[in-house]
Order: C-alpha cells, then sequence, then structure tokens
C-alpha cells in the first residue's frame, strides 16, 4: 500500500491533470528510497514540483482530433464544421488526452463543449457523464433464428413482444428477468431506482430506437471469418444450423432470419446520467474553473468515481437483459428457434488501462482482452442492410466505427420542407415520401402515424458512410441483415400530461406539438420531460 495515494494528493491541494503520473512516480521513487514520513514526502513533492493553479483550467488551445470522414456536398461541410466546433470546444478540457469522429457526424445540441454524435473522446482516469448522453448504454443485439412464420406474422408477433413511447409497462405487462435482482440498489447512482428497472424491461422508448426484422446470408466466408477472429462459438453454431459445409460452401449460402434492436437504458440510464451529471458538476467545481457543463467530470480513482463507474456496470447489464426480454418475448410468440446471439454498444464508456474511452453514438471496434476483433452492427436506414462487421482496432481513430448513418440536418429543418405555402405540414406529402423510400418492406409504426425524421429520408447516405467506414479502415464488413421489414414509435401525439395542458395551448402550440421535435421543446418547458432518449434523437 503507498504510503502517500493520489486521493492523499487530491486532498492535499494536488489537482488531477496530466502533471498526476510524474507525481506519483516521484512518491514511489522517494518511497523505494526508504523514506517513509507523509509529511516529508510532501514537502520533497513541493520542493521540486511547481505546484499548479489550485484550480484547473480549459487548454488554451484545443487538442487535434482525427476525422474519419469526409465532406462531398455543401450539407456535408456544414454539417461538419459544427461538428469541428463542438469538438473544438471539448477538447480543451483539461482531462481529455484525444479525439475522434465518424462517418456518422453530426452535431447533438448548441451548448458548448457538446460532444457530437459519432464522437469519441479518451480521457484519463475520468469519466465525463455528457460524454456518454443520458441514453447510457444505446445498443445493438441481434438474434439469429429459424422460424415457420411469414414476415407479416413475425411482424405481428413483433408489435406484441416489445413496446414504444411514453412511460414504462404497467404492472399487469411487466417481464421479470434476474438482472432484476442483483443487490446494486446501495449504490448512490442507483439508489430508489428499483421502480424504473422493472417498469422499463421489454420497453424501447422512442425516437431512432428500433426493432428490425431481416435476413442474415451465410457462406463460407463469413463463417470462416468469424472463427479466424476468435467468434468460433458463434461460428459453429452458424454452421450447424447452416448444415455445415456442403450448403456453406453453396454460391447462394444458406439464410436465417434475424431480429435487431437498437435501445438504451430507458428511465433507469436517464435517471443514473441525471444523478452522475450533477456529482460531476459539484466534483468539477471544486477542483476547476472554467470548465463547460458538457465538459464536467468525475475522477475515476475517487470513491464517487468508482460508484458512478459501477452504476454503468450495471446499466450495461440492465440494458443487455432489455434486449434479450424483448428477443425471447418475440422467439415464444413466433415459435421461433434461436441460432445465436450477439451484441454491442455505442453510446457508452469503456476501460482500457487507466484511460477511458467515451463514445457518443460511436460503435467500439478494437481487440478485446482475447485479441479478438469486437464483432459490431452497423444500422444505417430502416430501408438498408445493418452491417456486421469486425474491428480494425484503428489506434488512428480511437479504435471506433460509426453506429449509423448520422443526419446532416435536423429533424425540424427535414420537416420543414414538406410545409404547404400556409406553413401547415402536408401530411400526404409526408406519407408518399415514406412509402416511396421504404417500398417493398413491411414497416409498422406502433402508433400509427408515420415519423417522417425516422425514415430513409432524415438520415445520410447509407452508401456515403459504408463507404468511408472502408476508405478510413475502421471496420471489415463481414455480413449484411437486409431488411424485411421495421417497428418504430412513430407519432405518439402529446405526452399524458401534455393532453392535460391542452386547454392552455394557444393554436400555433397545437401545430406544433404534431411533430415530435417540437414536442420535445415544449416538454422542456413544462418540466416534465422524464429524459428517457439521449441527444440523438433530437438530432
Amino acid at each position: 500500500m503507498p504510503i502517500v495515494t493520489a486521493q492523499d494528493l487530491i486532498e492535499a491541494g494536488w489537482p488531477p491533470g496530466p502533471q498526476f503520473p510524474a507525481l506519483l512516480a516521484a512518491l514511489r521513487g522517494y518511497e523505494e528510497r526508504g523514506i517513509s514520513d507523509p509529511a516529508y514526502l510532501m514537502k520533497l513533492l513541493e520542493r521540486n514540483f511547481e505546484r499548479p493553479d489550485p484550480k484547473l483550467t480549459p487548454r488554451e488551445a484545443s487538442l487535434p482530433f482525427s476525422e474519419a470522414i469526409e465532406a462531398t456536398c455543401d450539407r456535408d461541410e456544414k454539417n461538419l464544421e459544427s461538428v469541428r466546433r463542438a469538438m473544438d470546444q471539448l477538447l480543451r478540457t483539461p482531462v481529455i488526452e484525444g479525439g475522434a469522429v465518424m462517418p456518422d457526424a453530426c452535431p447533438a445540441g448548441a451548448g458548448e463543449a457538446v460532444i457530437p454524435v459519432g464522437g469519441a473522446i479518451t480521457v484519463r482516469n475520468a469519466i465525463l457523464p455528457a460524454a456518454h448522453s443520458a441514453d447510457i448504454c444505446c445498443s445493438m443485439y441481434a438474434t439469429v433464428f429459424r422460424c415457420d412464420q411469414n414476415t407479416g406474422e413475425m411482424l405481428d408477433s413483433l408489435m406484441a413482444s416489445t413496446r414504444f413511447g411514453f412511460g414504462g409497462r404497467k404492472t399487469e405487462d411487466r417481464h421479470h428477468h434476474p438482472v432484476l435482482e442483483e443487490s446494486v440498489w446501495s449504490n448512490p447512482f442507483l439508489k430508489g431506482l428499483e421502480e424504473h428497472a422493472a417498469m422499463h424491461l421489454a420497453d424501447q422508448g422512442d425516437g431512432n430506437h428500433f426493432a428490425y426484422l431481416g435476413k442474415l446470408r451465410l457462406n463460407r466466408g463469413l463463417i470462416d471469418a468469424l472463427d479466424q477472429a476468435g467468434h468460433d462459438d458463434i461460428a459453429r453454431k452458424l454452421n450447424d444450423a447452416a448444415g455445415g459445409s456442403k450448403s456453406l460452401d453453396d454460391t447462394d449460402g444458406a439464410t436465417f432470419y434475424t431480429l435487431v434492436t437498437h435501445h438504451g437504458s430507458r428511465g433507469l440510464g436517464a435517471q443514473v446520467y441525471q444523478r452522475g451529471h450533477k456529482a460531476a458538476l459539484k466534483e468539477t467545481d471544486r477542483i476547476a474553473r472554467g470548465i463547460p457543463k458538457a465538459a464536467a467530470w468525475l475522477d475515476t480513482e475517487s470513491e464517487i468515481g468508482r460508484d458512478y463507474w459501477d452504476a454503468l456496470q450495471y446499466v450495461s447489464r440492465w440494458t443487455r437483459a432489455n434486449h434479450q426480454s424483448i428477443h425471447a418475448r418475440f422467439l415464444e410468440r413466433s415459435g421461433a428457434r434461436r441460432v445465436t446471439e450477439f451484441g454491442n454498444e455505442h453510446n457508452f464508456v469503456w476501460n482500457r488501462g487507466d484511460h477511458f474511452l467515451h463514445g457518443k453514438g460511436a460503435t467500439p471496434a478494437w481487440k478485446d482482452d482475447a485479441g479478438r476483433p469486437l464483432l459490431g452492427l452497423i444500422p444505417l436506414n430502416m430501408a438498408e442492410p445493418i452491417l456486421v462487421t469486425l474491428g480494425r482496432d484503428n489506434a488512428e481513430f480511437l479504435s471506433f466505427a460509426p453506429h449509423g448513418a448520422g443526419r446532416n440536418q435536423s429533424r425540424t429543418a427535414t420537416l420543414r420542407e414538406f410545409r404547404k405555402a400556409n406553413k401547415e405540414t402536408d401530411d400526404k406529402a409526408i406519407a408518399r415520401a415514406i412509402a416511396k423510400s421504404t417500398r417493398g418492406l413491411d414497416i409498422r409504426w406502433y402508433y400509427g402515424r408515420g415519423d417522417l425524421t425516422e425514415s430513409p429520408i432524415g438520415y445520410k447516405s447509407a452508401a456515403q458512410v459504408r463507404g468511408q467506414i472502408e476508405q478510413f479502415e475502421l471496420a471489415d464488413i463481414v455480413a449484411e441483415v437486409t431488411p424485411l421489414g421495421c417497428i418504430m414509435a412513430g407519432d405518439s401525439g402529446p405526452a399524458p400530461w401534455m393532453k392535460k395542458r391542452e386547454q392552455e395551448l394557444t393554436p400555433k402550440q397545437k401545430r406544433q406539438i404534431v411533430h415530435r421535435s417540437d414536442r420535445r421543446k415544449l416538454r422542456q418547458h413544462l418540466s416534465h420531460w422524464e429524459g428517457s432518449d439521449d441527444e440523438e434523437n433530437d438530432q
């Protein structure tokens, strides 16, 4: 046990920062020379190191960051300028040591130092809650299966198995999972949140979250790629289900249905984030000044930082259980037989050594502790294939890949293009545009009304994003899940608490709440929003 610890240094007024490793190394050197008096050790430090300003401040200039993205039109360029501006502000934060932006990068908000969607940073011994955002552990999960139902019947089963929209499941409709029984609730960031955890299982929220039904084509190349990458268990199950080498050596290979879900940690994660960010603001204010709110951090070597890290790990387990619950309900209803399953997070914090990698809509694409390239799922839009990837561990871009296609303009700007001369929304034109962009697919909107901003029209070019994954060597695309149909929340109308206030709204406000982006602003104004979806859904 060291005589003087990192926490002792912090309490003595040495703020965490770039100088900290040198301070700790010097202390260990003094101790190895037989110096054991804590007061004398501190005196030696003060003699040999200049004590910095007790308050950390932002860097005068931003650290450089890498760009795995290339603008191909004026709209791309305008979007990228906004992304660069946000990253420039964020990378002035003293605990951040590097950053990168992915091909799907787009702004996530107008505040100072708000990490963009498709942004990634590496931070030494600290976690920035705002850099993983309110929808902690927003993630992908796939189940490959066999089923005797047709596409329409499977989507009927899926509609009955999942849930989208406000609130959570009613008591009589809840799904139980062992993750609810873990002894984690004494953690200060989880205390009292048992009800949030219970009510949101098998619950997907709204915004860009989806349940996607598609087909995965297996061939010898895919099985070999998985096997060579060390994912031999998945390779074996797929190989066995396909009947072995004979069918896989055929040109067309074998085809299996695949369910892919996309969602995060719902109300549970939102509450943990709010508590974490509040604690980070308090801790950062104690040791630093001039730090934007979105860049506040928790020291991972402090007790509160360790508690937050432990809470994040539980939220990760809960979110995976949430995916698994939806998939299990679907398999049971449809009579389907599971072949294999896998998934990945893209809104989270990952620990590699003394660095904490933060991704805001960025897919981990490094090698795990066993040396295996991580297996990833990258959706592009509901009418395009979902890419199955193996990470290239490209350190130039912090070993991340994109999490999707991203947007070149806000939801509001997209909807503005479908207004009539009188400024009212042209619902018929929107319906035609959605139908045209999803022709041949069974698209379901949980609340009946389509959401233009979640159709392919709302996203960047899928071909462009896919091309830049390959151009910047972020990941190897080893397979595709081609679409059959998709379920999204769609437009659920005003939230229940807003319906009670409708009589207080002006005619103009009533027109505005027709669209989800405008409803969000009003919810925030009314201070009743649960906060279950992340900033990614605003863009």
